[in-house]
């Protein structure tokens, strides 16, 4: 039995018929619903199981939502459920301690920039108690025990030179300090544990942290951080 055309309702015969959009039409009816233009296979565009030519294609927008009480009591009710979510999980995950993070290069550089800027940080507070433990040793306390002898100074002077062996040790560069670089190019610090110089500067006391990175010091500005190595050439 031949179907019938979605346009007109009439018989549909094989010759005529064309199958489109889930329906069956006569070529004559298969037409844009607006300008009735014929349309064809090539050039038909649908929309809710309708063909429209592309000049009528109904264009699909989007809709505003007002804040209606409903809408606000929804959203309200959405967020106080996240937060119980969260103290919920918050409750499973507590106690089970912290994960393992691991030693990657770029970790690691940062690690030894931490302890390098902390070993500076512990020589300029370093230096600034022991010029402030040097006033104490002026006064005369041997002019107050004058039949003891050098006793008391004795004793001032094993406190005065006592951290002399520790200074020098923590202050110690290590193997590869001393070493003295000149820049190639122009360099701006991209970070605060960074330094810029210009191309000719001259570095001080470089350090290899890694194939990519230097610790040193610029002598034109006495600034003190990582550089790039491939930045600059041994001098």
């Amino acid at each position: 039995m031949n179907p019938l055309c979605s346009r007109c309702n009439k018989v549909v015969y094989p010759t005529e018929k064309v199958n489109c959009l889930d329906k069956y039409w006569h070529k004559g009816c298969f037409s844009c619903e607006v300008c009735k233009m014929t349309l064809n296979m090539k050039n038909y565009k649908g929309f809710e199981k309708k063909p429209y030519c592309n000049a009528h294609y109904p264009k699909t927008s989007f809709t505003s939502v007002a804040d209606t009480p409903e809408n606000l009591r929804l959203k309200q009710q959405s967020k106080m459920q996240s937060q119980v979510l969260y103290k919920e999980e918050f409750e499973k995950s507590k106690g089970k301690g912290f994960s393992v993070v691991a030693d990657t290069p770029e970790l690691m550089r940062l690690k030894k920039t931490q302890d390098q800027i902390s070993n500076i940080k512990y020589h300029e507070e370093f230096e600034k108690s022991r010029m402030g433990g040097e006033a104490p040793p002026q006064q005369p306390p041997p002019q107050q025990n004058t039949t003891s002898a050098y006793q008391p100074p004795a004793a001032t002077q094993n406190y005065h030179y006592e951290p002399e062996p520790v200074r020098q040790a923590a202050a110690a560069p290590p193997p590869s300090a001393g070493k003295r670089y000149r820049a190639v190019y122009d360099y701006v610090a991209a970070d605060t544990d960074e330094v810029s110089f210009q191309d000719g500067d001259v570095i001080m006391d470089v350090q290899q942290i890694d194939e990519g990175w230097m610790y040193g010091r610029v002598e034109r500005t006495g600034q003190i951080g990582m550089l790039p190595a491939n930045y600059v050439e041994a001098i």
